[in-house]
């Protein structure tokens, strides 16, 4: 299945009725790359014990590079460019920086669908829909995960990818979750094989000729999760007008 644009064919992720809405976090400051995963295993601990909320935390990193399970030692181009992180998720080597707007997606799939290839595609449409705001065309691809849009100001058959999307599922609470291209220096992007494509460019959004701000995506990104995962509740303390 090709989701483009808006699409009916979307898995439903919503959670059992009955369900406390997911905490909506939201980071100002870049967060180191330690301090986000110490939290994440943390939480997502808390969520399996019915100890604490889902949670989606949207933050910011320094930049760096991670390697997923299946990163390629050869994809690592520049090695001491930035400092390079194993993060046990998914997928193959990927960026991460200022510009990019990062959400740590910690869901606990026994109250909602067991199936973790479904939940990739929704994470997928997730993204996908909140272009779609933006007036971007959003697009998947059976062969690679991620979200990409077609370039033809570049060629015919010139694509980039917007999108990264890597996870890691315990004890079906996931963490890990997506990375969008707002305003990051894609030239950082030249020092690995992004997730492992070399055939393809990446963009974003204000590459795109699209001038918007973290907060106007995060609006954006919140409205459209609620339409797939549900309600959420901003962090106490948290101040953002979303």
């Amino acid at each position: 299945m090709q989701i483009t644009g808006r699409s009916e064919l979307v898995p439903d992720f919503h959670p059992l009725p009955g369900s406390r809405a997911v905490e909506w976090r939201i980071s100002d400051e870049p967060v180191p790359y330690e301090e986000a995963m110490a939290f994440m295993e943390k939480r997502v601990e808390a969520i399996a014990a019915g100890e604490a909320d889902e949670c989606v935390w949207l933050l910011e990193h320094p930049p760096l590079y991670t390697a997923g399970t299946s990163a390629r030692r050869e994809d690592l181009l520049m090695p001491d460019r930035f400092p390079v992180y194993d993060a046990g998720r998914g997928g193959q080597y990927t960026y991460h920086g200022p510009g990019q707007r990062i959400a740590y997606v910690m869901l606990d799939l026994k109250r909602r669908r067991q199936d973790i290839r479904a939940f990739v595609a929704a994470l997928e449409a997730w993204v996908i829909g909140s272009l779609w705001q933006h007036h971007v065309r959003g697009e998947r691809r059976e062969d690679r995960v991620g979200v990409w849009v077609r370039r033809p100001d570049k060629g015919p058959e010139v694509e980039d990818k917007i999108a990264a999307i890597g996870i890691r599922v315990r004890k079906w609470v996931t963490f890990h979750g997506i990375s969008l291209n707002v305003d990051p220096d894609l030239e950082h992007f030249s020092g690995i094989v992004p997730c492992g494509v070399a055939q393809h460019g990446v963009t974003s959004l204000v590459d795109l000729g699209l001038p918007v701000t973290l907060p106007e995506v995060d609006i954006v990104l919140r409205q459209e999760f609620e339409k797939l995962f549900g309600a959420s509740a901003s962090a106490p303390g948290e101040l953002k007008a979303v």
